[in-house]
C-alpha cells in the first residue's frame, strides 16, 4: 500500500451534509484523503457511504458544507468537468461493442488522432492486463474480465481520483480475492486516489491504505486498518470488523476483573473512551486467545474451558469454547498445523489469553 505520511489531502470534506426531504442521509462528514491513496468507505447498507462517493462524483448534490478536490470547491461543477471517474457496481459495459471500443468510449469527443486514441486504448488494456483481448465482443467476458475492462475505461481519461462503487461484490470469492490484490498492485503502478465504497470488512482491510467505517451517516471512526482492528474506537466498530469476543468486565481504579479471566491490568491504550469505571465490556479477538495442547507451557495467562463448537475450514479450526467463570462462549482461532489436534465438542482444554489483547467499552 502507499505511503501515505507526506501526501498533501487531494480532497477536503467539511460538515458535509445530505437530506433527501426530511431523511438526514449525510451528516457532518469531515474527512481528508491524500493524494496517491488508497481509501476505503466501510459500512452496512443504507449508511451513506455511496451517497458520499457520488457527492464526490458530483452526481449527488450537497446540502451543506463543501468537497473541495485539488484546493477547488466541487460547488456546482458538473461530474463531466470533475478530476474524479467511477466505475460501477455493475460495471455499465456496453454488450454490442468490443472491449477496445468499450474502453475508448470516453475519447470519443477527444481531439486526440485517431492512432493516438488506439495506442491509449492499448495502454489503458495492457495496464489491466487485457492488450489481447481487444476484438473480443464484451459479452463474451468472464465477470472479471468486465470488471477489468472497466477499469481500463475509467483509467483512460486519467483522472485524478477514481471511484469504485462495490466493484467485486458480483464475483465469486476467489475471482474477489484475486481482483482485490489486482486492484491493490493497479493502484500502485498508476500512483492515483482509489476510493473504495464496500460493505465487505476483509476487503477493506486488505486493499486500503485508510478507513472511514460509517454508521447511518456519520464516520464512527476514520484509521488505518491496523488501528481499527486492533483498538476500535467503540464497541460497535469493534463489532463490525471481524469477529470480537465481548466478555462482562468490572472496572477500577486498581484495574478491570474480566468474567472467565480474571483480574488484569490494562494501559490507557486498551481504553479508547477514556477511563472507563464500573461495568464495562472486554473485547479481544479470536485469535489473541488460545488453545493450549498437552504438555504446551504459556508465559501468559491461563484458563479452563469446555469446547461447545467446532467449526472445521482447513487452515483454521474455529472454536466456540465456554471459559470457567464465563456465561457466554467465546469464539478462537487456531491455525491447524501438522500433528496439531482438532479438538472435539465436550473436551476439557486450557485457554491462554494476554491482557494486551483487550480492549475495554464503557457499558
Amino acid at each position: 500500500m502507499s505511503d501515505t505520511s507526506s501526501n498533501a489531502p487531494l480532497i477536503q470534506m467539511r460538515d458535509v451534509q445530505k437530506y433527501y426531504g426530511t431523511y438526514h442521509a449525510l451528516r457532518g462528514i469531515t474527512a481528508e484523503i491524500g493524494e496517491g491513496e488508497f481509501f476505503s468507505l466501510l459500512g452496512p447498507s443504507g449508511c451513506g457511504k455511496t451517497t458520499l462517493l457520488r457527492a464526490i462524483a458530483g452526481f449527488e448534490d450537497i446540502s451543506g458544507g463543501t468537497i473541495t478536490l485539488g484546493g477547488k470547491n466541487m460547488a456546482g461543477v458538473p461530474p463531466n468537468r470533475r478530476p474524479t471517474n467511477m466505475v460501477f457496481q455493475s460495471y455499465a459495459i456496453f454488450p454490442h461493442l468490443s472491449v477496445s471500443q468499450n474502453v475508448g468510449f470516453g475519447l470519443r469527443k477527444s481531439s486526440l488522432k485517431p492512432a493516438d486514441k488506439t495506442r491509449a486504448i492499448g495502454a489503458a488494456l495492457e495496464m489491466v492486463g487485457l492488450g489481447h483481448l481487444g476484438n473480443r465482443a464484451a459479452h463474451a467476458l468472464s465477470g472479471g474480465q468486465r470488471q477489468r475492462v472497466a477499469l481500463a475505461r475509467a483509467l483512460i481519461l486519467k483522472p485524478k481520483v477514481l471511484l469504485l462503487d462495490e466493484p467485486l461484490s458480483a464475483l465469486d470469492r476467489k475471482m474477489r480475492e484475486e481482483m482485490q490484490v489486482e486492484l491493490i498492485k493497479l493502484q500502485r503502478e498508476v500512483g492515483i486516489t482509489f476510493i473504495l465504497v464496500t460493505h465487505d470488512q476483509e476487503e477493506a482491510l486488505v486493499m486500503s491504505d485508510r478507513i472511514a467505517v460509517m454508521f447511518e451517516g456519520e464516520i464512527a471512526q476514520l484509521a488505518d486498518p491496523e488501528v481499527l482492528y486492533r483498538r476500535p474506537a467503540t464497541k460497535r466498530v469493534a463489532d463490525f470488523i471481524g469477529v470480537m469476543n465481548f466478555l462482562p468486565a468490572l472496572a477500577d481504579g486498581n484495574g478491570i476483573e474480566v468474567m472467565g479471566l480474571g483480574r488484569a491490568e490494562v494501559d490507557p491504550s486498551q481504553v479508547p473512551g477514556g477511563a472507563v469505571s464500573g461495568a464495562c465490556s472486554v473485547g479481544m479477538r479470536p485469535e489473541t486467545l488460545s488453545i493450549l495442547y498437552d504438555g504446551e507451557m504459556t508465559r501468559a495467562r491461563e484458563t479452563t474451558a469446555m469446547v461447545e463448537e467446532v467449526v472445521y475450514y482447513g487452515d483454521m479450526t474455529y472454536y466456540d469454547v465456554t471459559l470457567d467463570g464465563a456465561s457466554a462462549p467465546v469464539r478462537i482461532s487456531m491455525r491447524n498445523m501438522v500433528g496439531r489436534e482438532v479438538l472435539s465438542v465436550g473436551m476439557q482444554t486450557r485457554v491462554s489469553w494476554d491482557p494486551r489483547a483487550m480492549v475495554v467499552f464503557p457499558d
